[in-house]
């Protein structure tokens, strides 16, 4: 069909995008941009005279403009170089993509970019520089994963900043570092480190707060202090999460002052802050409050715990970072309580409940079906305290009932108590809580334990997955375990696993096929296992060598 239409003019800036949207949209609900003013039929001719005009211009057109001025050659990385099996085993983990999603059978190869995470962690204990020619592969695959950022920009050292000054798709890099990957000035460095506090980009000043208070705390403190009353509000939050890092008694005064800020968030933070520190005054108002609301009814036949929650929350209460309100849901005076109990020292209770210890203090009923709100608040204030003794009692014995102490409400709570136990006392209550249930709701438990996996850890995995797999049950419901087993698990029980290679026979009432894939993923974790034995040996680590991880740290998918 012949056509005639007017010559298109040079279309503005956007112009494509625009001629995409009339596209979608059709040319009746939208007029072609640059088709003059036909419309009706005309209208579909001039968007594809348009479409074609653009689409050579997009190709072929190039605007002159004045050379840009050549890059500053990058910074040198004083580091000493990878071997060069490890520098090749890096190209390898960074262009692997057999991760299945979807539960798919992933067969019995190593998910290479599963073990990236715990590459980079031995690289950077060992110190090594990234290879030049690995780093656009680096920067993308931590664009991709935020999880893999932290530790692929350490790795690759000041070289991240300046390739993302150059491709914008790796900015990342330069948020991650602030001022553009200059180095922070030292605290003694008085002139710089006010310049910078002063007239800095908040990110800075975040960084320079944090350095400060990583190795002179009282410093940074007295900085922050110093114009504390012109922050934004939301920048005095983040400024007052910094004091987390070497928090103590000298740090009390600052923060009673930030309990009258105007910010309720600010007010809750000193609060939270406040009451870590056992000897502060709020602790010890918060313990007469508390206090006042637990007592031992001792006209029982056996003794038992009454409580008689707040009836109010008046603005001292408040000023202490009570938060009044409650959330939907829940009661006032449950939650007035629960507050209360949270903030207070845990040593208040053994003095308040004739010397009782902590264990003796869990084991008292609780009259009128307070025990679960009582309960609760101490395994938040054991956590916030970093208590062990309190952690223990509450966690009770991994084999009781529900596998926990009366405190231990949800596995979220018994996670966060094991964080105040020392990595073989995690390690090892884990095991025992794997032994007595299995493995179904072991998940979330495993993720603060040290990685590698010590041997009863790792031995009661292996085991529930053995006794799991001749039962014949359904395989994909385990698959989420056996991933991270073989990230988290030692390399040296690789040995111990060979003889569940086989097919097992499997039972009547077994899941179709669970043989088959029960061997093949046992075959996988036997490959990984003696891959991240040589991966480590390549980097001149010795087996185990990430133990300062914890199986949160590495990406946990189930």
């Amino acid at each position: 069909m012949n056509r005639t239409s007017a010559p298109v003019d040079a279309p503005a800036p956007g112009a494509w995008e625009d001629l995409v949207t009339a596209a979608l949209l059709g040319t009746d609900r939208r007029t072609p941009p640059a088709s003059g003013p036909g419309r009706g039929r005309e209208a579909p001719v001039a968007l594809l005279d348009a479409a074609a005009t653009e689409t050579v211009r997009r190709r072929a057109g190039l605007r002159p403009a004045r050379a840009a001025r050549r890059p500053e050659p990058a910074p040198a990385d004083p580091r000493p170089a990878l071997p060069a099996a490890a520098a090749h085993r890096l190209t390898m983990l960074l262009a692997d993509r057999s991760g299945v999603g979807g539960g798919g059978r992933r067969g019995t190869a190593p998910d290479l970019m599963e073990l990236l995470p715990q590459w980079l962690a031995v690289a950077n204990s060992r110190g090594f520089a990234a290879p030049p020619q690995a780093l656009p592969a680096l920067l993308d695959a931590a664009r991709g994963r935020t999880d893999l950022r932290p530790a692929a920009l350490t790795f690759a050292g000041p070289r991240a900043v300046w390739l993302a000054q150059l491709n914008p798709d790796w900015r990342f890099a330069l948020r991650a570092t602030p001022g553009g990957g200059a180095a922070l000035p030292a605290p003694e460095e008085a002139d710089r480190v006010g310049q910078l506090w002063q007239e800095g980009l908040f990110a800075e000043r975040v960084a320079l707060l944090s350095e400060i208070r990583a190795r002179e705390p009282e410093a940074a403190r007295e900085l922050l202090a110093a114009t504390w009353a012109t922050e934004r509000a939301e920048d005095r939050l983040m400024f007052l999460d910094s004091l987390r890092t070497g928090l103590g008694p000298r740090d009390e005064d600052f923060l009673e002052q930030a309990l009258a800020d105007r910010s309720r968030n600010v007010r809750a933070t000193a609060a939270e802050l406040l009451s870590a520190l056992p000897g502060s005054a709020l602790a010890a108002r918060m313990a007469v409050r508390a206090g006042a609301c637990v007592a031992v009814d001792h006209m029982r036949a056996e003794p038992m715990l009454t409580v008689e929650a707040p009836h109010e929350c008046d603005a001292n209460m408040e000023r202490d970072g009570v938060v009044a309100k409650a959330p939907a849901g829940r009661g006032e005076r449950s939650w007035w309580f629960g507050q209360l109990v949270e903030a207070a020292p845990l040593a208040t209770w053994s003095g308040r409940l004739a010397g009782r210890t902590p264990r003796e203090i869990v084991t008292l009923p609780v009259a009128d079906d307070w025990q679960g709100e009582l309960h609760a608040a101490w395994c938040r204030a054991a956590v916030r305290q970093r208590d062990a003794e309190w952690a223990w009692a509450l966690l009770g014995v991994p084999s009781a009932p529900e596998a926990g102490g009366p405190g231990a409400v949800s596995l979220a709570e018994r996670a966060k108590l094991l964080g105040t136990l020392s990595a073989g006392e995690r390690a090892g209550w884990v095991a025992g809580f794997i032994a007595a249930h299995g493995l179904s709701e072991a998940f979330q438990l495993l993720g603060v334990c040290a990685v590698p996996w010590a041997e009863p850890l790792g031995r009661a995995v292996v085991d529930a997955l053995n006794i799991a797999r001749d039962a014949g049950s359904y395989p994909w419901s385990f698959s989420g375990v056996m991933g991270l087993a073989e990230r988290c698990l030692a390399p040296a029980e690789a040995s111990r696993l060979d003889g569940l290679l086989a097919i097992p026979d499997e039972p009547e009432d077994a899941s179709p096929g669970a043989g088959g894939y029960w061997a093949e993923a046992f075959q996988r974790l036997v490959t990984t296992l003696r891959l991240r034995a040589v991966m480590a040996e390549e980097l001149g680590a010795a087996v185990p060598a990430t133990t300062a991880l914890t199986a949160s740290t590495l990406t946990v998918r189930s």
